[in-house]
């Protein structure tokens, strides 16, 4: 689903009753342990934390005008989706993401290249969420990121 938001806030009061307060406080831990650097936003049409340019003025190589997209969450139809471009691009914090997820949830880990899906709201592993937050400040992650995207 797509929410026409230009605020955090404007995106969670437009979501379904039952999943706003799971987002806020989604919204609220990844804000509390997220390294300082990182700015929260609407970033494609979902809640989003990157790297402003004043950090990095290259800003995102698809579109440079975008600061670079680092971690963002959604309510789509049947599910919360989780961004983290870390379990993506890194191996590390993507093997260490599948070995604690079991720890934090019982339901089976449903999950594409970056995108962890949480059918039920009540299932979202807030403390797992918490310490996925701190694996990368942003300096460490446009060193990842320019290592691993060939610029033109």
């Amino acid at each position: 689903m797509q929410y026409q938001a230009e605020t955090p806030e404007a995106y969670i009061k437009q979501v379904p009753e039952e999943r706003q307060e799971a987002l806020r406080k989604l919204r609220e831990t990844i804000n509390k342990n997220l390294p300082e650097g990182f700015q929260e936003g609407i970033q494609y049409g979902m809640i989003g934390y990157f790297v402003p340019h004043t950090i990095y003025p290259d800003g995102y190589h698809c579109k440079p005008s975008e600061p670079l997209p680092f971690m963002s969450f959604a309510s789509q139809k049947n599910s919360v989706n989780l961004y983290h471009m870390g379990v993506y691009a890194v191996p590390e914090i993507y093997d260490w993401f599948v070995s604690e997820y079991p720890k934090h949830c019982k339901r089976k880990l449903d999950m594409g290249k970056s995108c962890i899906r949480f059918k039920k709201v009540e299932d979202i592993p807030i403390d797992l969420i918490a310490e996925l937050c701190t694996k990368l400040t942003p300096e460490q992650w446009i060193v990842i990121y320019e290592t691993n995207i060939k610029k033109k």
